[in-house]
């Protein structure tokens, strides 16, 4: 049977990203776990979070999933979910500036500090369903183009090596909503509370290897 670990630092909403995931895929054991050795022991690591970057990445430090998730890096297909990708970047300007683990290049930015968002009076955070422009990538099998995924953040990520970004979207600007390299995928958005696509692309991720 395969095995998935949703990776529980407290920041996350961890149960319905686990129902989520046992739903379309029954035969798969879903572990919300923080333990380094059954998270070594699964075939997946998800790593989802919600809340401020702040927060998150002391929790992270603290509890070694830092390390976790540098350890995991290569070895198993793994997805970042909204907060999550935003900890693999590089540094957010959330609470006066936090680093990041680091794991992909780029940074995470306020909507409400960008011009065109501000010049089209746009509400912040960034909530409800937005279109998603894919790039090819397994994950999106199955998956139409522009579909729409539901969001809710008011921070967003940019990386200027543009070949690892596997989606985009546009609210006042366009920003990276997916990032892909090797075995690594991560989404801005909540594929759990996005319905028919968003359980779609969980499913392909549980089938995904990571090529």
């Amino acid at each position: 049977m395969k095995s998935i670990a949703v990776i529980d630092y407290g920041m996350g909403n961890l149960h319905s990203v686990a129902k989520a995931l046992e739903h379309v895929c029954p035969n798969t054991r879903v572990y919300v776990t923080s333990n380094a050795a059954k998270i070594e022991s699964c075939d997946r690591v998800v790593l989802p979070g919600v809340g401020a970057i702040r927060d998150c990445m002391a929790e992270i430090k603290r509890l070694g999933v830092d390390q976790i998730v540098a350890d995991q890096m290569g070895k198993k297909p793994m997805l970042g979910i909204c907060v999550g990708m935003q900890a693999l970047m590089q540094r957010s300007s959330e609470n006066g500036g936090v680093d990041c683990l680091g794991q992909l290049p780029g940074d995470v930015s306020f909507f409400g500090d960008q011009p065109s968002v501000q010049a089209a009076h746009l509400k912040v955070p960034h909530m409800g369903w937005n279109q998603v422009e894919q790039k090819p990538h397994k994950l999106w099998n199955g998956i139409d183009n522009n579909s729409r995924f539901y969001f809710v953040h008011s921070y967003f990520v940019h990386t200027q090596t543009r070949d690892l970004v596997a989606a985009t979207c546009s609210y006042g600007l366009e920003f990276d909503v997916a990032l892909a390299r090797e075995n690594l995928f991560a989404v801005q958005f909540h594929p759990e509370k996005s319905h028919s696509a968003g359980l779609k692309l969980l499913q392909n991720f549980l089938q995904w290897d990571g090529s």
